[in-house]
């Protein structure tokens, strides 16, 4: 690391070390078709299409991998932002459920429209964009003091009582075990919905991008560099409101894990999408779906900004350390996922999005983005 500090700088070496996580990140999600959204209608339609396992390999594999490199102190996140900043449990709750609310009506999570962006899907773009001009807004613009106000309901102070594990006293042994559950669950489902490789081996490679990344910021850069950088992982919401600044304003900011991150997804989405023949540009079948993804995409934008993470930062990196505004974003985001796909699209067979790969997907393509 002090070669690549003296070739690259402290922040290069973070925005490549950032860019390697991120295109492994996009490579494999894109061949695993990971995506939370499928999931949800998965398990709320009672289907086995292979989405939720998908799903699941790629929570669990997360925890197990951050937990255990926590248990064998290569790992602290006790200066991550998730738990040593002051957390809102209304913010993650709120902006959990609009999260998952704008997750159904536009077909996708952040991470998952950047990586269907990376294929050609246009309606992706649209999303993209909307989302991260609202996020922009919550974060500093106009939809800022209601994203304040919300989050100052129910807030938790930083340190234990944010961190799940030392308040249960479970310990990362404790942790790793709870992650081994979820992902010996995911192991038990895809043997009987025989998963194809693509499927749990690329999820798993999501998940260990998760912990890769929490490893990298701590281990390699925070605990060797000589400026402070922050601890973080995998995370969508902020990043991409963050480019869209560096895209519409001259700014003198160094380059940085963020943007090595949001470069990293698209263009390892895009190789993968290349190397297997899936390019493709699609666009809008009519004005009543591009409101729907309109609408969707300002609801994410909003919401992941109010719960301090999106479908990954909360649902995967933020669950990797156990972090109690992560959990009750996570929740939320399930919660009404299920309840909006049940309320807004009533065709009892549904489509999931970008069927695994070698499984068997339903009929109603119509729907697919």
């Amino acid at each position: 690391m002090e070669a690549l500090f003296e070739r690259l700088g402290e922040h290069g070496t973070l925005a490549l070390g950032a860019l390697l996580i991120g295109m492994s990140f996009g490579f494999l999600a894109q061949r695993s078709r990971f995506c939370m959204r499928s999931a949800v209608i998965e398990f709320a339609r009672n289907h086995t299409g292979g989405k939720l396992t998908v799903w699941l390999f790629a929570f669990g594999s997360a925890l197990v991998a951050t937990q255990a490199l926590a248990w064998v102190g290569w790992f602290d996140a006790g200066n991550a932002r998730q738990i040593a900043t002051r957390g809102s449990l209304s913010g993650a709750a709120v902006g959990g459920s609009l999260f998952g609310i704008g997750m159904i009506l536009s077909r996708g999570c952040a991470s998952r429209l950047l990586v269907l962006l990376a294929h050609g899907n246009l309606r992706a773009l649209l999303s993209v964009l909307i989302f991260t001009v609202t996020a922009q807004a919550a974060m500093t613009g106009a939809l800022s003091p209601l994203r304040l106000a919300i989050s100052e309901w129910w807030t938790i102070d930083g340190g234990a009582p944010r961190d799940l594990i030392a308040r249960s006293g479970i310990g990362h042994g404790g942790a790793l075990a709870f992650g081994a559950v979820w992902l010996g669950a995911a192991t038990y489902w895809a043997r009987r919905q025989q998963v194809p490789v693509w499927g749990w081996a690329g999820a798993i490679g999501v998940g260990l991008s998760v912990a890769a990344a929490w490893w990298f910021t701590y281990a390699a850069v925070s605990q060797v560099a000589f400026d402070p950088h922050p601890i973080q992982a995998l995370t969508f919401t902020g990043p991409m409101a963050e480019a869209l600044t560096r895209v519409l304003f001259v700014t003198d900011k160094p380059i940085n894990f963020d943007l090595g991150l949001m470069t990293g997804v698209f263009l390892g989405a895009f190789v993968a999408a290349a190397l297997f023949g899936e390019l493709k540009l699609e666009g809008f079948q009519g004005g009543a779906s591009m409101r729907r993804y309109i609408a969707g995409a300002v609801l994410m934008g909003f919401g992941g900004m109010l719960a301090g993470g999106c479908a990954v930062g909360a649902g995967l990196s933020g669950a990797a350390v156990f972090t109690a505004t992560s959990f009750v974003a996570l929740f939320a985001m399930w919660g009404s996922a299920a309840l909006t796909d049940r309320l807004v699209d009533q065709d009892p067979v549904g489509a999931l999005d970008h069927p695994v790969p070698g499984t068997l997907a339903p009929k109603a393509a119509a729907t697919a983005s």
